[in-house]
């Protein structure tokens, strides 16, 4: 028997290195979530790896299984080198931060699909007014296996409403491979943001005056619970957000990850 040639010295070390190295892996994987073992930049999804190139402020790109998601794009194409083209573009609102006519056109061809609200829509004409899926708040449509979720986006505070009134903008929420990612835009931390459920990665704007500070932010993190949580969008006239201030917030809930990738 196997068992009594062992007791004899029959012991094979490489073997045995291997599988301890097998079972060490496999512990560390049961112990941490796939989120804390992947890079700064990416989710682990049940169908792959998104990784995500912040470009600036509100702008960057999703990528996924070869697929260019591009988001808010704006600062021309070279900003978005080496990705030529994006396959789906999604536009969050009609301020020049978020939505840039020429970077669009600049970024698509004849395969590309875009995804806005009525009022981005109406920025548009020609073969890229064509394109654009135009969807409403709590509306959702499909891009191949992905699922796109538009969410409302506005401000609460009556002497903000004037910047992003209730209706005009979408956030939205991918689903990829299982995993829900979520995209903020312009907003406050409203009952609808409060309300989302099993959100893995979370996309947060926080800026005054235009939307809300780090401290409403950071208790609307605790109460919707992503698993990771990107500040992004953090940038207003008073300078940039205090992310040390809102990552010490959040702190509180340990199972919600802050991740502070390079937006400036």
């Amino acid at each position: 028997m196997r068992y009594s040639r062992i007791l004899e010295g029959d012991f094979n070390m490489s073997k045995f290195s291997v599988w301890t190295g097998i079972l060490c892996v496999g512990m560390a994987m049961a112990l941490f979530p796939s989120n804390s073992l992947a890079a700064d930049n990416e989710i682990m999804t049940g169908d792959g790896v998104v990784t995500i190139q912040p470009i600036e402020h509100a702008t960057f790109v999703i990528q996924w299984k070869g697929g260019v998601i591009a988001v808010d794009p704006v600062g021309g194409a070279e900003a978005f080198l080496p990705h030529e083209t994006a396959d789906l573009i999604l536009i969050t609102d009609i301020h020049g931060d978020h939505l840039s006519v020429e970077t669009v056109a600049a970024l698509s061809d004849e395969d590309t699909k875009i995804i806005a609200p009525w009022a981005v829509a109406e920025k548009f004409s020609g073969v890229n007014r064509d394109r654009i899926w135009v969807v409403a708040n709590g509306e959702t449509v499909g891009w191949g296996s992905v699922t796109i979720e538009a969410t409302p986006m506005y401000n609460l505070d009556p002497e903000k409403q004037s910047f992003h009134p209730k209706g005009r903008g979408n956030g939205y929420v991918l689903t990829i491979g299982g995993t829900r990612i979520y995209v903020a835009g312009d907003t406050e931390d409203i009952p609808e943001m409060r309300s989302l459920e099993d959100i893995d990665a979370a996309f947060l704007c926080m800026n005054l005056p235009y939307t809300m500070d780090v401290g409403p932010a950071a208790d609307a993190v605790l109460e919707f619970k992503p698993k990771v949580v990107f500040p992004y969008h953090y940038r207003g006239k008073g300078g940039m957000s205090d992310l040390d201030e809102f990552t010490l917030l959040v702190s509180a809930d340990p199972g919600i990850e802050v991740r502070v990738l390079e937006w400036y």
